[in-house]
Formats: structure tokens, C-alpha cells, sequence
């Protein structure tokens, strides 16, 4: 789980997917929108939502608790990892064959899942986290659906025509 985890930080498992899908033309769209899904959550959640509410982490208030990890940021509310994951995974649900939309998911679910075990994170934080990223993958979506549609360009996916 730490490993795991780890590979969540800045990002980083996300944005490398995003780079695979924008190298392959058949996905290049959708890349596109995850990184575009991946600012947005970034702000949203990161930026805006944690320095808000500035809720600590788990280990500040539970005595005893360890974590497997320490988090640079002290904040913990929303779950910025999670938020990640499900901006990816929104957009690769809509614009990918369907098992890459269910490894995505799958995905999503355990990197929120891996926050909590290494203690970083409570449930809420987590859920949280994976609405705002729902979120901003809705909205990117349909940004992308609605630019096209007006500039008359096609963002073609394998799954659907946006």
C-alpha cells in the first residue's frame, strides 16, 4: 500500500497515464481531458478546498495512531490523491473501451483506499476527494463536448463521439 500510494504523489501515476494516451492517437482526446480533469481537480480540491478548511491530519487527533507515511501537507481534507484518481478515471470512463474504464476504477478506488490504510487520511476525506474528482471529470467532459460541438471539430474516442 505504501508503494502504492507513493505512486499517487504529484500526481505522478496519472499524469504518466495521461502521457501514454496522449502519445496513441486513438486516445489522444481523452489524454487530453485527463490532464485538463487533473488541473482542474488540483485547484479545486489542493488549492482552494484544503487551505479552506485546513482539517488535520488523522495522526493529529488520534493518540496512538502511526502513519505508514507522512504527508508533506498538514492538511488532510479533501483527499487530494483520491481527488487524482477519479478525475483520471471520470474521464477514462467516458472515453475509453470499458476494461480500461474498469481498471481505472478499480484503480481509483484502491489508491483512495491505500490513503486510509497508510493513515493519512480519514473515510471522508477519501469520499470527498473522489466527488470532487467525479466532479471535475464531468465538467472537462463536457467543456470538451461543448467546445467541439461549437467549433464543429469532433474529439473522436473509441467509445463514443463526444
Amino acid at each position: 500500500m505504501v508503494a502504492y500510494t507513493t505512486l499517487g504523489n504529484a500526481s505522478l501515476m496519472w499524469l504518466l497515464i495521461a502521457a501514454i494516451m496522449v502519445y496513441f492517437p486513438k486516445s489522444r482526446k481523452a489524454g487530453i481531458m485527463v490532464l485538463f480533469a487533473l488541473i482542474l481537480g488540483y485547484l479545486l480540491n489542493n488549492e482552494f478546498l484544503k487551505e479552506l478548511i485546513e482539517r488535520p491530519r488523522p495522526w493529529v487527533d488520534l493518540a496512538g495512531l502511526e502513519p505508514l507515511i507522512h504527508a508533506a501537507d498538514s492538511n488532510s481534507f479533501p483527499s487530494g490523491h483520491t481527488c487524482s484518481a477519479f478525475a483520471a478515471a471520470g474521464i477514462i470512463c467516458r472515453t475509453l473501451p470499458k476494461k480500461w474504464g474498469l481498471i481505472s476504477v478499480i484503480a481509483a478506488v484502491l489508491m483512495g483506499f491505500s490513503r486510509m490504510y497508510v493513515g493519512v487520511h480519514y473515510f471522508s476525506d477519501v469520499l470527498v476527494g473522489a466527488a470532487i474528482g467525479i466532479l471535475c471529470s464531468q465538467i472537462i467532459y463536457y467543456l470538451f463536448k461543448a467546445a467541439s460541438a461549437k467549433t464543429n471539430l469532433s474529439i473522436d474516442c473509441p467509445s463514443e463521439k463526444i
